[in-house]
């Protein structure tokens, strides 16, 4: 099992910069691959970006090319999301995932992702 646990969310005004972190449980962090998805209030959990176990391949949604970024210290077994130029649509629920450690590759879709933190507010003020 794997337990994680998001922080770093917040009131932000447009524009502005936030960072999530996310930290996990265990000593098989190097070998998961992780991710972070976010859900907006009515609509479904969406990819936003994902990090391979090395932190060698990162993969992001279109909608957040440019603006996020997505990385991991496994020495310290966190995984972040530095969030700038915030729009009012990024406003969401943000959550971690990660991956099994049998799985291949690194995942895109939530189905992918074995295990998952409660999430972090994100809010954009215009």
């Amino acid at each position: 099992q794997v337990q994680l646990v998001e922080s770093g969310g917040g009131l932000v005004q447009a524009g502005g910069s936030l960072r999530l972190s996310c930290a996990a449980s265990g000593r098989t962090f190097s070998n998961r691959a992780m991710g972070w998805f976010s859900q907006a209030p009515g609509k479904e959990r969406e990819f936003v970006a994902a990090i391979s176990g090395t932190g060698g391949s990162t993969y992001y949604a279109d909608s957040v090319k440019g603006r996020f970024t997505i990385s991991r210290d496994n020495a310290k077994n966190t995984v972040y999301l530095q969030i700038n130029s915030l729009r009012p649509e990024d406003a969401a629920v943000y959550y971690c995932a990660a991956g099994s450690i049998t799985s291949w590759g690194v995942g895109t879709t939530a189905k992918w992702y074995a295990f998952w933190g409660q999430g972090t507010q994100v809010t954009v003020s215009s």
